[in-house]
C-alpha cells in the first residue's frame, strides 16, 4: 500500500472543483484510494505526461476530462506517492 501525500495545490484544486459537485468529490476520493493501493491498476488510466508545471509526472484518469497528476518521491518510488494537481485537460498538462 502506498501513502499519499496531497500538496497544496491538489487540495485547493480539489475544493475548488468540487464545491458544487459532490459526485465529483466522490470520484476524486475513490480514484485516490485506487492510487494508494496500485498506482498503475489499469483502470486508472495511469500514464506518463510532461507538465509545464512539474516536468515529467504521472497522470491518471478520474473523469472524461479530469486528471490527477502524481508522482513516486524521488528517494523511494515504492512508498509515497504526492498529488500535485488536479483538474482538466486543458488546464494541467
Amino acid at each position: 500500500m502506498f501513502n499519499i501525500v496531497k500538496s497544496k495545490l491538489f487540495d485547493k484544486k480539489s475544493k475548488k472543483i468540487t464545491k458544487n459537485n459532490p459526485k465529483l468529490a466522490v470520484k476524486i476520493a475513490n480514484v485516490v484510494d485506487s492510487l494508494q493501493v496500485n498506482p498503475l491498476f489499469p483502470s486508472l488510466g495511469s500514464h506518463k505526461v510532461n507538465t509545464p508545471k512539474f516536468g515529467q509526472c504521472f497522470s491518471s484518469r478520474v473523469t472524461g476530462d479530469v486528471r490527477i497528476i502524481w508522482q513516486y518521491d524521488n528517494e523511494n518510488r515504492l512508498e509515497i506517492l504526492e498529488l500535485l494537481d488536479l483538474g482538466g485537460d486543458d488546464t494541467v498538462y
